[in-house]
């Protein structure tokens, strides 16, 4: 149910559609008493609805927050805080997990106080989707899929028994059970409306905008059907579940033009990794980002969905378009109800978020991009925003040998094979993550490659992982009805799983001999990956050097099995009688893979696999689960339980006192990404989390991976700074998850108890960029329980940093200039942070270092508490705490 604003500027109005009536917070009954809105961008003017209909008198929206987004046109910068309510949540089940958890352990926690756990429910829609937990460990063969879905139900019963609970306990949550496909695409395909509709306390429906918050940083691929969605932490996401506003500050926002059109060859994965580039360049950090101008009308909504998707990697907070027919003509095909549509149309064409060519909106900044000038791209081989050509991939990696890995290429025999492998051979070739597999035309793409190459005789090299894994199950009914995944399946892309598989780590282990010939020769294998994420240590332990690439040229770098050759001038392989094959022999034309999507996907396929979303297979159906008020936690889980976030929390928060004498337990460099300080992937036998599970019996095969135990605190504090590749300028020389106790050299974990049993406060040091990547809700969960009470970075970006304020850890940044190494910090130094308790958003705070020959200095950083809003939660601990207090109150 929909609460009524104040509307103190006459803004309700009805809207008729095919014989209904809605009611509606009209744009243009606001322009006549603020100003003409006409050339808001899209975003901004979602932005504007939403406070207009949220409008309480100051409480939390006033008419001059309302007042200040039309006023932005003038003067497009960064502006006041605004509370935003987005229309539902998105999650995905790491992420979800905690969730979940943290809803069941307020519950125990508001009946302690004394209140109504019947208060802890969301307060609006929230679909969690269970798409991260499947991983490859079979493929190659007919029943990869099936064995994969055993061996996830096996591993993760406790988890989904627990999904299940939250299904049946909690109002407004909808869990979408295993195998079903990537959360982005059932949002794009199935749960998103562009329009949204709810009743509200007068009985009346009201139409606003559709919009959502996800806990995974790719909830942006929404914004390419025209709906105004980003990714936020666990707990900022549990936040608005509760009723709670989204803080944030009236966002800059970059236009970027297209123009022109794709040439034959190029695929939207060309296109997002060449935007990526420039955006990332341009500095976007922080920012919305809105695609116009005159290319758009030759991009598929997909296409629009994939630019979209990667907002997380050139670091906006979204990557908007408007709507216009396309967006239309898509909801048809995926099986949205013509009322739902003719909704969609009415709606926008009112309220001025239809695309009309013949006005410009205003911008903060502005890129310019001729589609026609985009060329074969991958990104590699640390992050998606380094672009390489497809003609120097090879140029690149080489030298990187020389420069980076400094050591001479070598080839190594495989034990019990008849083959060897050496340094650049890609030992992972993964059709893999929600930007690529929403869209039918790289896809179909890969299938008529497969295809090519099955009928000239041509194989993946043997020491290749090769996968599949759709991010829908209507990609299997189109690429079997075009007569293609015979041909995918002819050499070795087989259907693994519907899932995120390799782009969140979940890989699987490599054949063991492979695995051992790299490891015990410091090999350096490659991965060529259709996924948006390439950071050191995500992919596989056994590599080092990702790239990022389209489907078709996952399925060609498959055959050719290395990065060290020219793809484009050498053959990738040997066909059946002999004679050399090259890329371009394989490589489909564009009137090839639309005809084929023209021919093979349509409105039935969609409503036949959404028509029992919900229902699960087999296995799901089988977890017999009721209801409850509060979860019965069990005794001995390792994957579930009851967070001690809560211990002795009285209704009055603790004041808040300056941080004292704090010793650093990290000092790191630049692009620390939320997989460095709390890793997905596998867990290691000999790191404190994997010593903990052979403490509770479970057996290294059981391990599973960090994401899928994300439900248990001792498991995550033990796992946080543990990534493989991260490397504490404490600690020189070290790689891994290493810091310094004194002069003992230890892993972080174990450092941080030894100081949190003297009474210790801690800090975490680092430079630019501190945060990038998912929004991963345990990189900050983790430092908190660490004993951190403190990070002081160059810059952070969007997600994390509101994170740590979100579980009570101050962000201080360096000034301008300024660094760990110009003030010369070390890990023997300790830090003193002055006013703590009198903090204001975004005030400067002295910082007071003490070296150890006890000589001392100051500097001064920004308190990067953003907002009035923040300064509240931090004061009680943290956003959960915060909301708790309301609750039980």
């Amino acid at each position: 149910m929909t609460a009524i604003g104040q509307d103190s500027l006459g803004t309700r109005q009805s809207l008729a559609v095919g014989g209904k009536t809605y009611a509606i917070y009209s744009l243009r009954k606001a322009a006549e008493k603020l100003g003409d809105v006409s050339r808001l961008p899209f975003s901004m003017k979602v932005l504007l609805e939403n406070l207009l209909r949220f409008e309480d008198g100051g409480f939390t929206v006033s008419t001059r927050d309302i007042q200040a987004i039309v006023d932005w046109q003038k003067n497009p910068v960064t502006g006041d805080e605004i509370q935003y309510r987005p229309a539902r949540v998105l999650l995905q089940d790491f992420t979800g997990v905690p969730c979940v958890v943290d809803l069941a352990a307020m519950r125990d926690a508001i009946a302690k106080l004394g209140g109504d756990t019947s208060k802890i429910n969301p307060q609006v829609p929230v679909n969690l989707v269970i798409d991260h937990s499947v991983m490859v460990d079979e493929f190659g063969h007919p029943r990869a899929f099936q064995d994969n879905m055993e061996i996830e139900y096996q591993r993760n019963m406790e988890r989904y028994d627990f999904l299940k609970w939250g299904s049946k306990s909690l109002a407004n949550f909808y869990a979408v059970p295993p195998g079903t496909g990537i959360c982005h695409q059932v949002n794009l395909e199935h749960i998103a409306q562009a329009v949204w509709t709810s009743v509200d306390a007068q009985g009346e429906t009201v139409a606003y905008p559709d919009t959502c918050v996800g806990t995974d940083s790719h909830t942006t691929m929404i914004n390419g059907l025209g709906v105004l969605g980003w990714g936020v932490g666990g707990i900022e996401a549990e936040a608005a579940m509760l009723g709670q506003p989204v803080s944030m500050l009236i966002p800059e926002v970059v236009g970027f033009r297209l123009t022109g059109a794709l040439q034959e060859g190029v695929t939207a994965t060309d296109l997002v990794l060449t935007c990526t580039n420039m955006l990332r360049n341009h500095g976007v950090v922080g920012r919305f980002v809105e695609y116009f101008g005159p290319g758009l009308a030759s991009l598929s909504l997909a296409d629009r969905a994939t630019l979209a998707n990667m907002a997380p990697e050139y670091g906006a907070t979204c990557g908007f378009f408007g709507i216009d027919d396309k967006t239309l003509d898509y909801m048809r095909l995926t099986g949205r109800e013509e009322e739902q549509i003719a909704l969609v149309e009415a709606y926008a064409k009112e309220q001025g978020f239809w695309i009309d060519p013949a006005v410009e909106p205003v911008f903060s900044s502005t890129l310019d991009l001729d589609l026609a000038t985009v060329v074969p791209t991958l990104a590699g081989p640390k992050r998606p925003q380094d672009k390489v050509v497809l003609p120097e991939v090879d140029d690149v990696f080489n030298a990187d040998m020389e420069s980076v890995y400094k050591k001479p290429q070598q080839r190594v025999a495989v034990e019990g094979k008849d083959f060897d492998i050496g340094d650049g051979d890609v030992v992972i070739a993964a059709i893999t993550s929600c930007t690529n597999t929403s869209n039918p035309s790289v896809l179909v793409a890969a299938g008529l490659v497969a295809k090519k190459a099955n009928e000239l005789g041509l194989r993946p090299k043997p020491w290749v992982k090769t996968s599949l894994a759709p991010g829908s199950q209507v990609v299997t009914d189109y690429l079997e009805k075009a007569g293609l995944q015979r041909h995918l399946d002819a050499i070795g892309f087989n259907l693994v799983g519907y899932g995120c598989t390799t782009c969140i780590g979940n890989s699987g282990p490599l054949a063991e001999p492979i695995s051992k010939a790299i490891n015990e020769n410091n090999l350096v294998a490659a991965a060529v990956i259709s996924g948006n994420r390439n950071f050191e240590g995500r992919v596989s332990p056994d590599v080092r050097a990702n790239f990022l690439a389209s489907p078709p040229l996952v399925v060609s770098y498959a055959l050719k099995g290395t990065v060290v050759e020219d793809f484009t001038t050498t053959p990738i392989g040997r066909g059946g009688n002999g004679q050399d094959v090259y890329l371009r022999d394989i490589w489909p034309t564009n009137q090839e893979v639309a005809a084929t999507i023209a021919e093979c996907v349509d409105r039935s396929m969609f409503q036949a696999r959404y028509a029992h979303v919900y229902k699960g297979d087999a296995h799901w159906q089988a977890i017999d689960v009721t209801g409850s008020e509060t979860y019965q936690w069990r005794a001995g889980s390792t994957y579930v339980a009851n967070p001690p976030y809560f211990d002795g929390m009285t209704m009055t928060p603790a004041p808040v006192a300056d941080i004292v004498e704090a010793k650093p337990l990290a000092i790191l460099g630049d692009s620390i990404t939320t997989d460095h300080i709390s890793p997905a992937g596998s867990i290691k036998v000999d790191s404190p989390a994997g010593k903990w599970l052979m403490e509770h019996q479970v057996a290294k095969a059981d391990f599973n991976s960090y994401g899928s135990r994300r439900g248990h605190h001792e498991v995550m504090m033990r796992g946080t700074f543990a990534n493989i590749r991260i490397r504490n300028e404490m600690v020189p020389g070290i790689e891994g998850g290493m810091s310094r106790f004194g002069e003992e050299v230890m892993p972080i974990y174990d450092v941080a108890m030894k100081y949190k049993e003297q009474g210790t406060p801690l800090v975490v040091i680092a430079g630019k960029e501190y945060g990038t990547g998912s929004s991963r809700d345990w990189a900050a969960k983790g430092t908190n329980l660490l004993g951190v009470r403190a990070v002081i970075v160059e810059s952070f970006e969007r997600i994390h940093r509101s994170n740590l304020v979100g579980m009570g850890v101050l962000p201080l940044q360096f000034r301008e200039g300024q660094s760990r190494q110009t003030l010369g910090l070390t890990g023997d130094d300790s830090f003193t942070i002055l006013g703590v308790a009198d903090l204001k958003p975004r005030q400067d705070v002295e910082v007071k270092v003490t070296r150890k020959d006890g000589s001392s200095f100051t500097f001064t950083a920004l308190c990067r508490i953003d907002t009035a809003n923040e300064v509240e939660y931090f004061r009680n601990g943290g956003i959960l705490h915060y909301v708790l207090r309301k609750l039980a109150a």
